[in-house]
């Protein structure tokens, strides 16, 4: 049986809007891409994930689509995107796009026609409701439900003189999937991509899909609003599966080599997963999880000091390893610390300030060598952090930041805790200019760029990292190498995985046994911590470490502050 190219591949993530520009404009674009394709080929990364670069009003930065045949005046031709396919391809690299299927831009033609005539087809495209009347007769929302950027999960249109359903942005209303003509129109936008030669899907908010559809209020203990946020309503619904089998039914059986991989966010457990991506019936191939992205308290730390954000260690292995028990077997699963969506890895689970490079080299060593198809954030190889902005308008361009800046402010949130709880768990984060030299905006562009650029540009750069040996980003390049030798891969991949010391507070640890027995162990600390396994009286070899020569004596190692290593057990 052939194996899936996709299960071997070194996976790597491009928010287009802040990647590469190359018409000096402040926004990066498709030819900025192609452009740095031969630096992301010398890097060993071979699946490239692109973010939305499709026509669009950007009130979400592309997620919010208002044609789907049209890339984008600010990213560049549809002309472009067949150079970039071609250029990826010439170069024996994957390219995979994000597809969009929760909802649409209220600027798409669909929604236009939807609002002006509500008897046309594409009215029922979209999810309408007249809403309720309250005690003094004003029209009110149809319902209790929020949405995931704080305001209520409904937005009222003066011309259609309805609600319709919105669990994102205002901007985004979703798409009514029980119509199986709006399906059949997802479904044939699928099939251009794919014959234009993409090689798959991120499945966008594929958990969201199904909805429902009595629209009666939640029973969770509503907030000082009336609403709650209660995902049951519009997440990971049976329903959805049948949707998904539809799919694949019309549209990916057709094209047996196409990967897909789903978001489904922080409300999927394990037998969620394999409803969506187990080797028997599963629709997709792969789903991406948020559980290992937010196990050090800074999600919801408005109130919290510095101290308080410390990485869970004990929390956080055994969830890797929960994932790995459950699935391994049953389905694929990637392994990826964080996306667009996050902070920085350096900054949520390192330390950027005093160890930079050690913590960065820690966190792709514990990531690459535990199991799964790894995917790579920009600017992870490079130690890129989260923002050091000091002004709230530095964030509004982000209509999650900009909500809760607002929604902060009705509850008389101080300005310095909206600042410090944005700069902890902020989107924007991750959407900075990718910094490239130690120039003016770090060589993205002589111009004002979308988010700003972090100061720490003449430090953190590409071409400082390629010039010093012992750099994260050469450390990234030597990791992939390692990763992707066939023995290596194998023993990853099909090696049985198995936590070392798992109630551990301070190392992650952990082995493949198999012909090739691989033991890894990563020191999550900024102080140095002493670790006994039960191995290292065996003859070990190192394969890859951050720190020269560490200490092992019998069966104890010293670990400096975030030191890990990769050993393979010879006996």
């Amino acid at each position: 049986m052939k194996k899936p190219w996709y299960k071997y591949a070194i996976g790597y993530e491009i928010y287009p809007l802040a990647f590469a520009d190359s018409n000096d404009d402040g926004i990066g674009d498709l030819q900025g891409i192609i452009s740095k394709l031969d630096y992301l080929k010398g890097l060993g990364v071979n699946l490239l994930w692109i973010c939305p670069f499709f026509e669009s009003p950007m009130d979400d930065n592309g997620y919010d689509v208002s044609n789907h045949m049209k890339v984008a005046s600010e990213y560049g031709t549809n002309e472009d995107f067949r150079e970039l396919i071609k250029e990826v391809h010439k170069r024996d690299m994957y390219i995979i796009i994000d597809f969009v299927l929760n909802h649409t831009s209220d600027e798409h033609p669909w929604f236009i026609k939807a609002r002006n005539d509500v008897n046309s087809k594409e009215h029922n495209y979209y999810i309408w409701h007249e809403g309720k009347l309250d005690e003094n007769g004003n029209r009110v929302v149809p319902n209790n439900w929020r949405g995931f950027f704080s305001d209520s999960a409904w937005a009222y249109d003066e011309v259609a003189r309805k609600y319709y359903l919105k669990i994102f942005s205002k901007k985004m209303p979703d798409l009514n999937w029980e119509n199986p003509e709006l399906r059949e129109e997802i479904y044939k936008i699928a099939r251009t991509y794919l014959d234009l030669g993409v090689d798959g899907f991120r499945l966008d908010a594929i958990a969201h899909l199904a909805k429902d559809l009595t629209f009666k209020d939640s029973k969770q203990q509503t907030e000082a609003d009336g609403l709650t946020l209660d995902v049951n309503k519009f997440s990971n619904r049976d329903r959805l599966f049948f949707y998904l089998n539809e799919f694949k039914e019309q549209v990916l059986d057709h094209y047996p080599n196409a990967f897909t991989i789903g978001e489904v966010g922080g409300g999927s457990s394990t037998k969620t997963a394999l409803k969506y991506a187990n080797f028997e019936d599963g629709a997709l191939n792969m789903v991406f999880n948020f559980d290992t992205c937010w196990e050090n308290g800074a999600y919801g730390s408005e109130h919290k000091s510095d101290d308080e954000i410390v990485t869970n260690v004990h929390n956080l292995k055994h969830i890797f390893a929960r994932w790995y028990n459950d699935c391994h077997g049953k389905a694929l699963m990637p392994i990826y610390w964080v996306n667009h969506d996050h902070p920085r890895v350096v900054s949520q689970y390192g330390d950027p300030k005093n160890y930079r490079k050690q913590s960065a080299k820690m966190l792709i060593t514990l990531l690459l060598f535990m199991y799964g198809t790894p995917f790579i954030y920009q600017g992870e190889e490079i130690g890129m952090s989260n923002v050091d902005y000091t002004n709230l308008d530095d964030f509004v361009r982000d209509v999650s930041a900009r909500n809760y800046i607002e929604e902060a402010k009705a509850r008389g949130v101080s300005e310095e805790d909206m600042l410090k709880t944005l700069r902890r768990s902020s989107r924007v984060n991750a959407r900075t200019p990718m910094q490239w030299k130690n120039s003016k905006n770090a060589g993205f562009s002589s111009n004002d760029t979308w988010f700003k650029v972090i100061d720490n540009y003449d430090e953190v750069n590409v071409e400082d990292n390629l010039n010093d040996e012992d750099s994260i980003l050469n450390y990234y390049k030597k990791a992939i190498a390692l990763r992707k030798k066939p023995r290596i891969a194998d023993a990853v991949l099909d090696g049985p995985f198995k936590l070392i010391n798992e109630n551990h507070r301070d190392v992650f640890a952990y082995e493949h046994s198999g012909p090739t027995h691989l033991l890894v162990i990563a020191n999550m600390r900024n102080y140095p911590v002493k670790f006994k396994d039960g191995y290292l009286k065996r003859k070990l070899k190192s394969l890859l470490q951050n720190y020269d020569n560490l200490i092992i004596r019998d069966d104890e190692i010293y670990l400096p502050p975030f030191a890990s290593a990769l050993y393979e057990i010879e006996e």
